[in-house]
């Protein structure tokens, strides 16, 4: 959310940023709408005075034993109570109308933000590690999930239905250990772990953020009003709303969680494997600082930072993109996706993401801080993906594969695997 008074000096600015993340949305109508809002309130405040000062002269008139005019100024009353029934609806019709249009209003984006349509217009930033040319045909990660008896997909759509699955054995071990190393590592660096609710009112969706652009997305509960989350970055920022809070060191915070996601408009797309389901896994990090762009961009850089550790971890070659205005988010201000490379995909593909939201999100969930002056500002939020799974585990599995069919375990895994260095098929390759 933006400040309006900012946001009328800069309408053109808001506006354009709205039709680059492909928002129907009129920064026009709003501020019309603002005025409207405005002109009503005041009017309707008028009214309630004089409808008030007309009560106390009944009462005046009534001890004075003028029932007469008494009796006039009460007819004048019951018109004024008609006039004021009549512009507060016409003021809640408008405030409705303002507050819709104000939900729908994104972000600005960052002066170095590439201008771009869609994904295809990200800029690589760097790319590290090398991508390898096996002298083998490699198998993609769901004929080494069936190999090794990690993963089985038929089985879970019988039970789930379409982008469904099971991960079993040595399958579930390393969707777990992937997460713990991750959570290792933003605890290194200062992250409070929390184990947070999945089922969030909507009002958090909201304020978050998420809702009204994301509702497609997100799994309601039927009868309650409550939704499931698609990443824990909702139940961590709104941990704060409503409060005034310390963040003369940034406030860090993590959370593992399961998330959830109904992939609305991804039909056909990604059908096979794990890349695109609706349920996973993330350990997500949370940052509030004070609001200074300086400091929420050097915390941008740390938290994109730590998922390259991760990667590197892992001994995944991955690259980073400045991610452009059109495949930005409502709420973003500034965005890097990590995409690790994949081998089945002949591609990178997605598996960070990390986000400045300056002080938007903070504004909607109404999370302050006293500056050194003590005046109360909004808090800058930031966010980002130390990872998710199971689509880790396709480049984890691909990239890892040997030509014997053993999958390699990174060194960092293997505390969290038994200490074993690779793993052994289960079944006979047929190949």
């Amino acid at each position: 959310m933006l400040d309006m008074k900012w946001l009328r000096e800069h309408a053109a600015q808001v506006q354009e940023a709205a039709d680059w993340k492909k928002i129907d949305v009129s920064i026009d109508e709003l501020l019309t709408c603002d005025d409207v809002r405005r002109e009503l309130m005041t009017e309707v405040e008028k009214l309630r005075q004089q409808r008030n000062m007309d009560s106390e002269r009944i009462g005046q008139l009534m001890r004075e034993g003028n029932r007469e005019e008494a009796a006039t100024a009460r007819e004048e009353v019951r018109q004024l109570n008609g006039q004021i029934e009549e512009a507060e609806a016409r003021l809640a019709e408008v405030t409705d109308r303002y507050t819709a249009l104000r939900l729908l209003v994104p972000n600005i984006v960052s002066p170095d933000t590439p201008r771009g349509q869609s994904d295809k217009d990200n800029v690589i930033i760097k790319q590290v590690g090398e991508v390898s040319d096996p002298l083998f045909p490699i198998k993609d990660h769901m004929e080494l999930g069936e190999l090794h008896e990690l993963i089985d997909a038929p089985r879970g759509v019988k039970v789930g239905g379409s982008r469904s699955y099971y991960l079993k054995g040595d399958g579930v071990l390393l969707h777990r250990a992937v997460q713990q190393l991750a959570l290792d590592i933003v605890m290194k660096h200062g992250f409070v772990p929390m184990e947070v609710p999945i089922m969030v009112r909507e009002e958090a969706l909201e304020n978050t953020g998420f809702f009204p652009t994301g509702r497609e997305q997100t799994y309601e509960l039927a009868g309650e009003d409550k939704f499931l989350i698609g990443t824990s970055e909702v139940p961590l920022i709104s941990y704060y709303a409503g409060e005034v809070i310390e963040v003369a060191a940034p406030v860090r915070l993590a959370a593992v969680s399961t998330s959830f996601r109904s992939e609305v408009g991804s039909a056909g797309r990604d059908v096979r494997g794990l890349y695109r389901v609706h349920q996973f896994a993330k350990v997500e990090m949370v940052v509030l600082t004070e609001a200074d762009p300086e400091v929420s961009e050097q915390a941008l850089q740390e938290i994109t930072g730590y998922a390259e550790e991760l990667l590197q971890a892992l001994e995944l070659p991955y690259q980073v993109v400045a991610v452009c205005t059109g495949d930005m988010s409502q709420k973003t201000y500034k965005q890097y996706d990590i995409e690790t490379w994949m081998p089945s995909r002949g591609s990178y593909g997605e598996t960070h993401s990390s986000s400045n939201l300056h002080d938007f999100q903070a504004r909607r969930s109404n999370i302050r801080y006293r500056d050194n002056e003590g005046h109360l500002r909004y808090c800058h939020t930031l966010n980002n993906t130390a990872v998710a799974s199971p689509r880790i585990l396709i480049p984890l599995l691909e990239n890892h594969q040997q030509e014997d069919g053993s999958i390699y375990i990174p060194k960092a895994l293997r505390p969290y695997m038994g200490n074993r260095e690779r793993l052994v098929p289960v079944r006979q390759d047929e190949s």
